[in-house]
């Protein structure tokens, strides 16, 4: 099956009609056209950048570029979650908690999957590696993300409750426990969502690009089938290890709740 090529002027209507709608969005006073068109111009420059760097990647197809490349994307994901995060943990551990979550559960499932399922020659060729890692890091960012906030606005709406428990003579893991179980579920059922509705309500973004691009569907399918599986796993595991962090540093050694150790509402 041939690919059909998009030219400028087809790429063009396409704005043309972001365009109208933030020009809706002015005239409902929606307040959200200028975010659009800055959204828009953001997307056409990022996908512009990454295309070109992911060309000259294909082109060396060296470990040391790719290793650089992932980190790079590791490091901007793990700052959109501090960022996501409306009560977020002091210090920097924001950032820390949610970058390291990210690292062991995304990084560790994708170089399995290409490692041992996927297979390619050699493993981190990057026009393996780099898709899947970013879907992986993508889809735990946002469960990352969901949860760390869950769990530090839990646990500042229910501070009373959690003193009350510690008073109580509860350790600080029990006295959470509740909040705890909820971040983790807020982070989680988005991604279970998404692969619960997939094929049904949604045909997933990847399955969609490589029909347009000419791949058979049953294949389309099977990769498809596993990007879900291992997007699941990292986002689980990502999530859980998040919580776990993020619960403990609510803590001092004394296992009193330090709510100092939280920022101000952002």
């Amino acid at each position: 099956m041939q690919v059909i090529d998009l030219s400028w002027l087809d790429l063009s209507i396409g704005a043309l009609l972001v365009v109208a709608l933030a020009a809706t969005a002015y005239a409902a006073r929606l307040g959200l056209e200028r975010d659009l068109l800055i959204a828009a111009l953001r997307t056409v420059l990022q996908l512009a950048l990454i295309g070109f760097v992911l060309e000259t990647l294909f082109a060396f197809a060296a470990l040391h570029w790719v290793a650089l490349m992932a980190l790079a994307m590791l490091l901007i994901a793990g700052r959109e979650v501090m960022a996501r995060q409306k009560r977020r943990l002091t210090g920097g551990w924001a950032f820390g908690i949610g970058t390291v979550s990210m690292f062991i559960s995304s990084f560790t499932v994708t170089i399995l999957a290409l490692t041992v399922i996927v297979g390619p020659d050699p493993w981190y060729t990057p026009q393996y590696a780099i898709p899947l890692l970013g879907m992986m890091l993508g889809n735990t960012m946002t469960g990352v993300a969901l949860s760390l906030d869950r769990l530090t606005e839990g646990a500042w709406r229910q501070r009373s409750v959690i003193e009350g428990r510690l008073m109580l003579g509860q350790p600080w893991q029990m006295a959470v426990t509740d909040i705890r179980r909820d971040a983790m579920r807020s982070g989680m059922i988005p991604t279970i969502n998404a692969m619960a509705a997939a094929g049904v309500v949604s045909l997933p973004g990847m399955m969609t690009g490589q029909i347009l691009a000419g791949s058979p569907p049953a294949l389309a399918v099977k990769y498809q089938i596993l990007v879900m599986f291992i997007i699941t796993v990292g986002t689980g595991f990502g999530t859980i290890a998040a919580v776990l962090a993020g619960s403990r540093r609510l803590f001092d050694q004394r296992q009193r709740l330090r709510l100092d150790r939280l920022s101000a509402p952002t």
